[in-house]
Formats: C-alpha cells, sequence, structure tokens
C-alpha cells in the first residue's frame, strides 16, 4: 500500500511544498515590504492634495490622475537644488569611504587570522551602539568650543600666514559636517564588500607578476585593482543610495539653507502636509537609485553568463573579471 497522500494538497507537500514554500518567503517578503508600499506612494503621487484627513484626493472635483508634482520636479529650484546636493554629497561619501575604506580591507586580508578576527570585529563594532548616539557624539565633536574643533582650528593656524587665524573653524551646520558623519557611519558598509572580494583574490596571481618583474604598484594596478572592482561597485552602492536618501543626518548637522532630498520628503510629508508632492519626490528618488542598480546587475548578469560559456570552452570555471572588461560584445573565448 503506497503512503503518498491522494489529497492534491497532501500530495503537493509531500513532492515539494516546503522547498517553494521557503523560496517564496524572500518574494513574499519584497511582495509586502517593497511592491506594496511603492504601489501606495505611487498612487498618492497621482492624486490631488485636499483639505481633508487623509489631504488627497481622487476623482470628483479632482482629477483622477495628476501630475502636478512630477511637472514641478523639473520647474521647482528647491526640489532641483535637493537632488543636486543630496547626490553630490552622496557621492562626496562614497568616494572617501572608497579611498579610506580600500586600504582597511587590503590590509584586514594580509594580516594573520586572529588579527583579522579581532580587526573585523572592530569595524563593525559601531553598529553595537545607538545610530543617534554616534551622530549627537559628532555634534560635539564640531562643536566650536570642543577639543576636536580647538584641535583643528590649531592645525590650520600653524600651517596658515598670520592674517588667515581662526578662533574657531565652523563645522556645524554644513555640506562638510554632514559628509564627514555619513563616512563614518558608512565606512562599514564599503569595508566588508571590498574585504570579501579581497579575501577571494589568488596570492599566487601577485607573486607571480612580481616574479615577472612587476613593481608593487604595478601590481595593484594590473591584478589587484581590477580584480575587485564587483567590491568596489558593491560598496560603493552600498555606501551611495542609502546616503543620497538620508534624513537624520543632514537634519542634525546640515545646512537647513541646503537640504537634502530626505528632508524634503519629511517637511512636505509631516510641515507641509502635501502628501501627493511628497510621493512623487519619493519615486524620482527611488528610480534615481534603482535603475542604474537594475542596468548594473542586467549586464553583470550578461557578464557572467560569457564568462561561463567562454570557460566551459576552456574546461574550467574561473571569476568574472571587471564589468568594464565585459562591455564589448565582440569579446571572444581563447
Amino acid at each position: 500500500m503506497s503512503d503518498t497522500p491522494h489529497h492534491p494538497v497532501a500530495a503537493w507537500f509531500h513532492r515539494r511544498g516546503w522547498s517553494d514554500l521557503i523560496i517564496g518567503l524572500p518574494y513574499l517578503w519584497l511582495l509586502v515590504l517593497f511592491l506594496l508600499p511603492f504601489l501606495i506612494v505611487v498612487a498618492m503621487s497621482v492624486a490631488t492634495r485636499t483639505p481633508t484627513a487623509p489631504p488627497i484626493g481622487y476623482g470628483g472635483d479632482n482629477p483622477v490622475i495628476n501630475l502636478h508634482g512630477y511637472a514641478r520636479l523639473f520647474h521647482d529650484d528647491l526640489y532641483i537644488r535637493a537632488f543636486l546636493t543630496s547626490l553630490l554629497n552622496a557621492a562626496n561619501a562614497m568616494i572617501l569611504c572608497l579611498l579610506i575604506g580600500y586600504p582597511m580591507a587590503l590590509g584586514l586580508t594580509r594580516v594573520s587570522k586572529n588579527w583579522r578576527n579581532v580587526l573585523l570585529m572592530l569595524v563593525i563594532l559601531p553598529f553595537w551602539t545607538s545610530f543617534l548616539l554616534r551622530v549627537y557624539a559628532w555634534m560635539g565633536l564640531m562643536g566650536k568650543n570642543s577639543w576636536f574643533n580647538g584641535l583643528l582650528t590649531s592645525l590650520w593656524n600653524w600651517a596658515t600666514p598670520e592674517g588667515w587665524a581662526v578662533s574657531s573653524i565652523p563645522m556645524m551646520h554644513s555640506n562638510f559636517a554632514v559628509v564627514l558623519v555619513m563616512v563614518y557611519t558608512y565606512l562599514p558598509f564599503m569595508i566588508l564588500p571590498l574585504y570579501s572580494s579581497l579575501e577571494r583574490l589568488d596570492p599566487t596571481l601577485d607573486e607571480a607578476a612580481l616574479d615577472l618583474g612587476s613593481r608593487p604598484w604595478q601590481v595593484f594596478l594590473d591584478v589587484t585593482l581590477p580584480q575587485s572592482v564587483p567590491g568596489i561597485i558593491a560598496g560603493g552602492l552600498l555606501v551611495f543610495i542609502p546616503a543620497a536618501g538620508e534624513l537624520v543626518i543632514p537634519t542634525l548637522v546640515g545646512d537647513a539653507a541646503q537640504p537634502m532630498i530626505g528632508r524634503v520628503i519629511s517637511d512636505e510629508f509631516a510641515s507641509a502636509r502635501d502628501w501627493p508632492m511628497a510621493s512623487s519626490v519619493a519615486v524620482a528618488l527611488l528610480l534615481i537609485m534603482v535603475v542604474p542598480t537594475m542596468i548594473y546587475s542586467h549586464y553583470q548578469a550578461k557578464a557572467d553568463a560569457g564568462e561561463r560559456k567562454c570557460s566551459a570552452a576552456r574546461g574550467s570555471y574561473s571569476p568574472c573579471w571587471p564589468l568594464a572588461l565585459h562591455f564589448s560584445t565582440s569579446r571572444s573565448c581563447r
């Protein structure tokens, strides 16, 4: 007598039900916590602002679809400046995180395993402290009467002519303060992907390049750096995307006259109660962040597929090299 269940649902569970459920959980998560909220925001972005609660309306005296908010994005200087400020600050933070994080990640791969674990713990140690507490700590450090400001002021007065001497360096409520705190906050998001990419590299490639007469800086530029491009891109995205939409840091240490787009969205929702306009800005910001990521993922998938075909033709598989090397569709397997 067979133990196979006869009920269709029971038979499905018996065959592959649990595996399908486990695979489907991430898609359910994305559906509930990303797609549905995004569709709600899109629907609010085409609504009309009304004095009701909630302050949006469709149909009746209002148009069913109102694109006035999207039109304002291209004509209102407030939103244009906010977008440019956000992208510039996020780009500066990303570049500084890369310049600081790459040597740290490379150093992590060159130390012993015992020290490596300790240093990795130090990298993630700031996450054990409240994000707000860390921002408030930087507010104290950048104040006019702080020891940090006094040290920088002394160094400035020592290195510059006497006529340029200052009593303190104004750091708070500026884009400099925003970028500085964002670099401190998001630096681990750059270090960890870089470390993951660099740790998988074959050290014998560096040794072979040195044996063939390359100098250390040539080995880095010709061997190490090209193979770490996927980690650079991953770390750059992990820093740039949240930094561009940052709200807390610009609100606490930034310049109110030069708001970032996260502050603008918050003010439109809470203070102005213009939900359609705030939703339009949020949708535009999401598209600016997501579309380049999707384009990169598309070309990276094509590059990986081409590399697998070439590796299969050679009889072995090797990890793909930088994405830039794969953009050429005329690449051939040799």
